[in-house]
């Protein structure tokens, strides 16, 4: 490997850089350099430094390739809505995911495997969680205006003033018994919106186990992988 086969170095004027200075990431090579820092100086540089940089990007990319193959991504998906649990694989392929739903075969593509499963997720949840929201508004007879599928870092679920009502996309990982109590707890909030007790009243008339549902959302761990951001 020589410096043709590194990805294009990017290269960063700072006006309280002294010397020129290389960064490896794992997905690019910066060179930070004074403003006045010439174009002849800075390529010397970069050749000078040719082994250190063609081996330290070797090392990088073998380091990310084991922290990938170390990673444990689930093989099997459990949704909230489904029996049978969603048989996963990580593959080359063009498209971020692909899901068979008569199969219930999930393949994601392997360049950023939680991104993209993190992504189907949030897919799956925007179609599923506002239909079954509507079957709980029927089965209550409690009516909602409009719902939004987020991924809030600290919330569930919360209803407005208006009765819009925002639902966690993680929900889906979870057992339907603890999704139908968020939404059931939503619900109540457009005949009381607060906390008083007949609000409670109004959950437990429709959930009458509401407290167990309550702790599955309090013990159940979600997986790292839930947790990236490409941000």
């Amino acid at each position: 490997m020589t410096l043709n086969d590194l990805p294009e170095i990017k290269i960063v004027y700072h006006a309280r850089a002294i010397r020129l200075r290389l960064r490896v990431e794992p997905t690019q090579i910066r060179l930070t350099a004074p403003l006045f820092c010439s174009k002849k100086q800075i390529q010397n540089f970069i050749d000078q430094s040719e082994q250190w940089l063609v081996k330290t990007w070797q090392e990088q990319q073998q380091k990310q390739e084991i922290q990938l193959q170390n990673r444990l991504f689930p093989t099997e998906l459990k949704l909230f809505n489904l029996e049978q649990s969603i048989q996963v694989t990580y593959q080359a392929q063009q498209g971020n995911f692909v899901f068979d739903h008569e199969h219930l075969k999930l393949s994601v593509s392997d360049r950023q495997p939680e991104q993209y499963l993190k992504a189907f997720v949030i897919a799956y949840a925007k179609h599923h969680l506002p239909i079954y929201l509507t079957q709980v508004s029927t089965e209550t007879g409690l009516s909602f205006a409009q719902c939004a599928i987020r991924q809030p870092k600290t919330r569930w679920g919360s209803c407005t003033s208006k009765h819009d009502i925002m639902l966690n996309s993680a929900l889906v990982l979870f057992p339907q018994e603890a999704v139908r109590y968020v939404c059931v707890h939503e619900l109540a909030h457009t005949r009381y919106f607060d906390h008083s007790p007949q609000f409670w009243a109004q959950v437990q008339l429709h959930d009458h186990n509401f407290q167990q549902h309550q702790k599955m959302l309090k013990t159940k761990q979600l997986h790292c992988w839930w947790f990236f951001s490409n941000h």
